[in-house]
Protein backbone atom coordinates (compact mmCIF):
# COMPACT_ATOMS: atom_id res chain seq x y z
CA UNK A 1 0.00 0.00 0.00
CA UNK A 2 0.99 3.61 -0.69
CA UNK A 3 0.83 5.70 1.65
CA UNK A 4 0.59 10.09 0.72
CA UNK A 5 3.33 12.45 2.80
CA UNK A 6 3.65 15.82 2.17
CA UNK A 7 6.90 18.03 3.82
CA UNK A 8 5.97 21.28 4.96
CA UNK A 9 9.05 23.71 5.29
CA UNK A 10 11.09 22.06 2.01
CA UNK A 11 13.79 24.75 1.27
CA UNK A 12 15.76 23.66 3.80
CA UNK A 13 18.78 21.34 4.00
CA UNK A 14 16.40 18.93 6.12
CA UNK A 15 13.89 19.26 4.11
CA UNK A 16 15.66 18.58 0.95
CA UNK A 17 17.16 15.53 2.63
CA UNK A 18 14.06 14.24 3.36
CA UNK A 19 12.57 14.64 -0.17
CA UNK A 20 15.36 12.76 -1.37
CA UNK A 21 14.71 9.55 0.86
CA UNK A 22 11.23 9.75 0.00
CA UNK A 23 11.54 10.08 -3.24
CA UNK A 24 13.23 6.73 -3.35
CA UNK A 25 10.94 5.06 -1.10
CA UNK A 26 8.64 2.09 -2.36
CA UNK A 27 6.06 2.75 -0.24
CA UNK A 28 5.48 6.46 -0.21
CA UNK A 29 3.91 8.89 -2.49
CA UNK A 30 5.15 12.44 -1.97
CA UNK A 31 2.00 14.93 -2.42
CA UNK A 32 3.59 18.16 -1.56
CA UNK A 33 6.42 19.90 -0.13
CA UNK A 34 6.24 23.83 1.00
CA UNK A 35 7.90 26.92 0.99
CA UNK A 36 6.75 30.22 1.49
CA UNK A 37 9.80 31.98 -0.02
CA UNK A 38 9.88 29.47 -3.19
CA UNK A 39 6.31 29.00 -3.88
CA UNK A 40 6.05 28.21 -7.22
CA UNK A 41 9.13 26.61 -8.37
CA UNK A 42 10.56 23.08 -9.26
CA UNK A 43 12.07 21.56 -6.14
CA UNK A 44 15.42 20.91 -7.97
CA UNK A 45 16.02 24.84 -8.27
CA UNK A 46 16.44 24.62 -4.78
CA UNK A 47 17.53 20.94 -4.24
CA UNK A 48 19.77 20.68 -7.48
CA UNK A 49 20.75 17.05 -6.56
CA UNK A 50 17.07 16.14 -7.42
CA UNK A 51 17.32 17.18 -10.51
CA UNK A 52 15.03 14.86 -13.15
CA UNK A 53 14.44 12.96 -9.65
CA UNK A 54 10.93 15.04 -9.37
CA UNK A 55 8.63 17.69 -10.91
CA UNK A 56 7.32 18.67 -7.77
CA UNK A 57 6.95 22.32 -6.95
CA UNK A 58 6.98 24.28 -4.10
CA UNK A 59 3.37 24.75 -2.94
CA UNK A 60 2.33 27.96 0.19
CA UNK A 61 1.93 26.39 3.32
CA UNK A 62 -1.99 27.56 2.62
CA UNK A 63 -2.05 24.69 0.03
CA UNK A 64 -1.75 22.40 1.99
CA UNK A 65 -4.55 19.16 1.46
CA UNK A 66 -5.02 16.24 3.83
CA UNK A 67 -2.47 13.13 3.43
CA UNK A 68 -1.59 10.52 5.32
CA UNK A 69 1.61 11.32 6.93
CA UNK A 70 3.15 14.86 7.58
CA UNK A 71 7.07 16.09 7.53
CA UNK A 72 7.15 19.44 9.46
CA UNK A 73 10.70 21.10 8.77
CA UNK A 74 10.12 24.21 9.89
CA UNK A 75 12.15 26.58 11.83
CA UNK A 76 12.19 26.50 15.97
CA UNK A 77 8.86 27.47 17.03
CA UNK A 78 6.49 27.25 13.66
CA UNK A 79 5.22 23.73 14.55
CA UNK A 80 4.30 24.43 18.06
CA UNK A 81 2.59 27.86 16.68
CA UNK A 82 0.54 25.86 14.09
CA UNK A 83 0.32 22.23 15.47
CA UNK A 84 -3.63 22.50 15.62
CA UNK A 85 -4.43 22.88 11.96
CA UNK A 86 -1.50 20.38 10.93
CA UNK A 87 -3.55 17.69 12.86
CA UNK A 88 -6.38 18.54 10.82
CA UNK A 89 -4.59 18.02 7.74
CA UNK A 90 -2.83 14.23 8.64
CA UNK A 91 -3.56 11.47 11.02
CA UNK A 92 0.10 11.04 11.51
CA UNK A 93 2.87 13.67 11.85
CA UNK A 94 6.43 13.76 12.10
CA UNK A 95 8.15 17.14 13.44
CA UNK A 96 12.17 17.26 12.82
CA UNK A 97 12.11 20.78 14.87
CA UNK A 98 13.05 21.38 18.39
CA UNK A 99 9.26 22.29 19.41
CA UNK A 100 8.10 18.55 20.92
CA UNK A 101 11.56 16.92 21.92
CA UNK A 102 11.44 17.64 25.40
CA UNK A 103 8.53 16.25 28.05
CA UNK A 104 8.82 18.38 30.42
CA UNK A 105 7.35 22.35 29.60
CA UNK A 106 9.36 23.44 32.67
CA UNK A 107 12.52 21.89 31.03
CA UNK A 108 11.91 23.53 27.70
CA UNK A 109 11.39 27.06 29.46
CA UNK A 110 14.70 26.63 31.49
CA UNK A 111 16.85 25.79 28.01
CA UNK A 112 14.51 27.55 25.20
CA UNK A 113 14.45 30.95 27.56
CA UNK A 114 10.63 30.94 27.05
CA UNK A 115 7.36 29.17 27.61
CA UNK A 116 6.34 26.70 25.49
CA UNK A 117 3.81 28.20 22.98
CA UNK A 118 1.20 24.83 22.98
CA UNK A 119 2.39 22.95 26.56
CA UNK A 120 -0.56 20.45 26.33
CA UNK A 121 1.21 18.54 23.10
CA UNK A 122 4.77 17.46 24.71
CA UNK A 123 3.29 14.31 26.03
CA UNK A 124 1.23 13.40 23.20
CA UNK A 125 5.02 13.22 20.78
CA UNK A 126 7.42 10.31 21.15
CA UNK A 127 10.79 11.12 20.98
CA UNK A 128 11.81 9.97 17.84
CA UNK A 129 15.12 8.15 18.41
CA UNK A 130 14.36 4.30 16.73
CA UNK A 131 17.43 2.98 19.39
CA UNK A 132 15.99 4.09 22.43
CA UNK A 133 11.73 4.37 21.80
CA UNK A 134 11.47 1.28 19.23
CA UNK A 135 8.16 -0.34 20.84
CA UNK A 136 6.55 3.66 21.47
CA UNK A 137 6.92 4.62 18.01
CA UNK A 138 5.24 1.49 16.31
CA UNK A 139 2.07 2.76 18.37
CA UNK A 140 2.69 6.71 17.90
CA UNK A 141 0.81 9.03 15.65
CA UNK A 142 3.20 12.07 16.71
CA UNK A 143 6.89 11.78 16.86
CA UNK A 144 9.76 14.18 17.37
CA UNK A 145 12.56 14.95 15.39
CA UNK A 146 15.89 14.35 17.30
CA UNK A 147 18.55 16.79 17.79
CA UNK A 148 21.87 15.87 15.82
CA UNK A 149 24.45 16.69 18.61
CA UNK A 150 21.98 14.66 21.02
CA UNK A 151 22.03 11.63 18.81
CA UNK A 152 25.62 11.32 18.86
CA UNK A 153 26.29 11.46 22.62
CA UNK A 154 22.79 9.22 23.20
CA UNK A 155 24.17 6.66 21.17
CA UNK A 156 27.49 6.66 22.69
CA UNK A 157 26.42 6.62 25.78
CA UNK A 158 23.36 4.64 25.88
CA UNK A 159 24.52 1.05 26.91
CA UNK A 160 26.42 2.40 29.78
CA UNK A 161 23.98 5.13 31.05
CA UNK A 162 21.00 2.35 30.86
CA UNK A 163 23.37 0.12 32.99
CA UNK A 164 24.08 3.09 36.01
CA UNK A 165 27.99 2.97 35.09
CA UNK A 166 28.17 6.68 34.35
CA UNK A 167 29.75 8.73 37.07
CA UNK A 168 30.70 11.81 34.86
CA UNK A 169 30.98 12.33 30.91
CA UNK A 170 32.75 15.66 29.60
CA UNK A 171 32.03 15.52 25.96
CA UNK A 172 32.60 17.79 22.83
CA UNK A 173 30.83 17.60 19.40
CA UNK A 174 32.80 18.68 16.44
CA UNK A 175 29.99 19.62 14.02
CA UNK A 176 30.03 20.82 10.44
CA UNK A 177 28.25 23.97 9.14
CA UNK A 178 25.36 22.04 7.49
CA UNK A 179 24.04 22.11 11.00
CA UNK A 180 23.11 25.76 11.23
CA UNK A 181 20.56 25.27 8.13
CA UNK A 182 20.86 27.12 4.85
CA UNK A 183 19.97 30.68 6.37
CA UNK A 184 23.01 33.15 6.34
CA UNK A 185 25.25 34.73 9.20
CA UNK A 186 28.35 36.34 9.67
CA UNK A 187 29.21 33.37 11.13
CA UNK A 188 28.20 31.43 8.08
CA UNK A 189 29.88 33.78 5.68
CA UNK A 190 32.57 31.87 3.67
CA UNK A 191 35.50 33.92 4.94
CA UNK A 192 34.68 34.05 8.59
CA UNK A 193 33.49 30.20 8.46
CA UNK A 194 36.08 28.51 5.86
CA UNK A 195 38.98 26.99 7.84
CA UNK A 196 37.23 27.63 11.26
CA UNK A 197 37.61 25.73 14.35
CA UNK A 198 35.56 27.99 16.35
CA UNK A 199 33.85 26.55 20.10
CA UNK A 200 30.28 28.44 19.70
CA UNK A 201 29.03 26.36 22.60
CA UNK A 202 31.19 26.33 25.25
CA UNK A 203 28.33 25.97 27.58
CA UNK A 204 24.29 25.55 27.29
CA UNK A 205 23.72 24.12 24.30
CA UNK A 206 20.10 22.89 23.74
CA UNK A 207 20.41 19.45 23.17
CA UNK A 208 22.02 18.87 25.89
CA UNK A 209 18.34 19.00 27.61
CA UNK A 210 17.65 16.27 25.24
CA UNK A 211 20.85 14.03 26.43
CA UNK A 212 19.63 14.80 30.14
CA UNK A 213 16.04 13.47 29.44
CA UNK A 214 16.91 10.38 27.21
CA UNK A 215 20.16 9.17 29.17
CA UNK A 216 19.10 9.90 32.70
CA UNK A 217 20.70 12.10 35.55
CA UNK A 218 24.09 12.14 36.14
CA UNK A 219 27.03 14.39 35.54
CA UNK A 220 27.37 15.58 32.48
CA UNK A 221 29.28 18.31 30.49
CA UNK A 222 28.92 19.40 27.04
CA UNK A 223 30.50 22.07 24.64
CA UNK A 224 29.80 22.24 20.93
CA UNK A 225 32.73 23.12 18.27
CA UNK A 226 32.23 24.04 14.76
CA UNK A 227 34.85 22.60 12.06
CA UNK A 228 35.57 22.86 8.10
CA UNK A 229 32.92 20.12 7.40
CA UNK A 230 29.94 20.16 5.73
CA UNK A 231 27.91 17.46 7.04
CA UNK A 232 29.23 15.65 10.21
CA UNK A 233 29.22 15.16 14.09
CA UNK A 234 31.95 13.09 15.62
CA UNK A 235 31.25 13.12 19.42
CA UNK A 236 34.28 12.61 21.75
CA UNK A 237 33.45 12.04 25.36
CA UNK A 238 35.22 11.43 28.08
CA UNK A 239 33.48 8.87 30.95
CA UNK A 240 34.44 8.03 34.45
CA UNK A 241 32.60 5.04 35.02
CA UNK A 242 31.13 4.04 38.74
CA UNK A 243 33.16 0.64 37.97
CA UNK A 244 36.43 -0.24 36.70
CA UNK A 245 34.86 -2.04 33.72
CA UNK A 246 38.25 -3.36 31.09
CA UNK A 247 37.75 -3.30 27.13
CA UNK A 248 36.56 -6.68 26.84
CA UNK A 249 33.49 -5.67 29.07
CA UNK A 250 32.92 -2.67 27.25
CA UNK A 251 33.38 -4.44 24.23
CA UNK A 252 30.66 -6.93 25.00
CA UNK A 253 28.44 -4.43 27.07
CA UNK A 254 28.26 -2.11 23.61
CA UNK A 255 28.04 -5.70 21.54
CA UNK A 256 24.37 -6.81 23.69
CA UNK A 257 23.18 -3.34 23.22
CA UNK A 258 23.37 -2.64 19.56
CA UNK A 259 23.89 -6.45 18.13
CA UNK A 260 20.24 -5.86 16.52
CA UNK A 261 20.15 -2.25 15.93
CA UNK A 262 20.63 -2.89 11.84
CA UNK A 263 22.11 1.66 11.71
CA UNK A 264 24.78 1.48 14.56
CA UNK A 265 28.16 -0.05 13.65
CA UNK A 266 30.89 -0.73 16.85
CA UNK A 267 34.00 0.06 15.37
CA UNK A 268 37.32 -0.28 16.97
CA UNK A 269 39.84 -1.62 14.61
CA UNK A 270 43.26 -2.77 15.65
CA UNK A 271 45.04 -1.41 12.07
CA UNK A 272 44.03 1.10 9.58
CA UNK A 273 43.44 5.09 9.58
CA UNK A 274 39.50 4.33 10.02
CA UNK A 275 40.27 2.55 13.64
CA UNK A 276 37.86 4.65 14.84
CA UNK A 277 34.25 6.16 14.28
CA UNK A 278 35.10 9.17 11.14
CA UNK A 279 32.08 11.10 10.09
CA UNK A 280 33.95 11.74 6.82
CA UNK A 281 33.04 8.28 5.23
CA UNK A 282 29.26 8.45 6.97
CA UNK A 283 28.01 11.29 4.65
CA UNK A 284 24.87 10.27 3.02
CA UNK A 285 24.14 7.15 5.30
CA UNK A 286 21.79 6.56 8.28
CA UNK A 287 24.67 4.90 10.16
CA UNK A 288 25.95 5.57 13.91
CA UNK A 289 29.31 4.26 14.43
CA UNK A 290 30.54 3.93 17.81
CA UNK A 291 33.77 3.14 18.95
CA UNK A 292 35.85 3.49 22.53
CA UNK A 293 39.22 3.40 24.34
CA UNK A 294 39.97 2.76 27.88
CA UNK A 295 42.84 4.72 29.58
CA UNK A 296 44.61 2.38 31.55
CA UNK A 297 46.33 5.24 34.05
CA UNK A 298 43.76 6.86 35.13
CA UNK A 299 40.40 4.69 33.97
CA UNK A 300 39.16 7.07 31.95
CA UNK A 301 36.62 5.88 28.97
CA UNK A 302 36.81 7.47 25.84
CA UNK A 303 33.83 6.83 23.84
CA UNK A 304 33.32 8.23 20.41
CA UNK A 305 30.37 7.89 18.15
CA UNK A 306 29.92 10.14 14.44
CA UNK A 307 27.50 10.47 12.35
CA UNK A 308 25.66 12.58 9.12
CA UNK A 309 23.85 15.20 10.84
CA UNK A 310 21.46 15.43 8.17
CA UNK A 311 21.17 11.66 8.16
CA UNK A 312 20.98 10.20 11.24
CA UNK A 313 20.53 13.45 13.03
CA UNK A 314 17.61 14.15 11.10
CA UNK A 315 16.05 13.25 8.07
CA UNK A 316 17.28 9.66 8.12
CA UNK A 317 15.99 9.07 11.60
CA UNK A 318 12.73 10.65 10.61
CA UNK A 319 12.20 8.21 8.20
CA UNK A 320 13.40 5.31 9.80
CA UNK A 321 10.50 6.63 12.13
CA UNK A 322 8.00 6.81 10.01
CA UNK A 323 9.23 3.10 8.45
CA UNK A 324 8.09 1.81 12.25
CA UNK A 325 5.07 3.93 12.61
CA UNK A 326 3.54 2.46 9.39
CA UNK A 327 5.00 -1.10 9.84
CA UNK A 328 7.20 -1.31 7.04
CA UNK A 329 10.79 -2.81 6.85
CA UNK A 330 12.82 -0.41 9.21
CA UNK A 331 15.50 0.32 6.56
CA UNK A 332 13.55 0.85 4.04
CA UNK A 333 15.16 3.71 1.51
CA UNK A 334 17.93 3.85 4.22
CA UNK A 335 20.49 1.71 3.09
CA UNK A 336 22.88 3.93 1.39
CA UNK A 337 26.29 2.51 3.07
CA UNK A 338 28.38 6.20 2.25
CA UNK A 339 30.86 6.69 0.07
CA UNK A 340 34.93 6.00 -0.08
CA UNK A 341 37.01 8.13 -0.79
CA UNK A 342 35.14 11.62 -0.47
Amino acid sequence: MTISVSIVGGSGYVGGELLRLLLGHPHVAVQQITSQQHAGRFVHGVHPNLRGATRLKFSPIEALEPCDLLFLALPHGRAAEQIESFVNLAERIIDLSADFRLNDPAAYEAWYGSSHTAPGWLSKFVYGLPELHRAELKEARYVSGVGCNATAVNLALLPLAREGLIQQAVIEVKVGSSEGGNSFSAASHHPERSRALRSFAPTGHRHQAEMIQELGEFDLHFSATAVELVRGVLCTAHVFLSQNLDEKEVWQLYRTTYRNEPFVRIVKERKGIYRYPEPKILAGSNFCDVGFAKDQRSGRLVVLSAIDNLMKGAAGTAVQAMNLMLGYPETTALTFTGLHPI
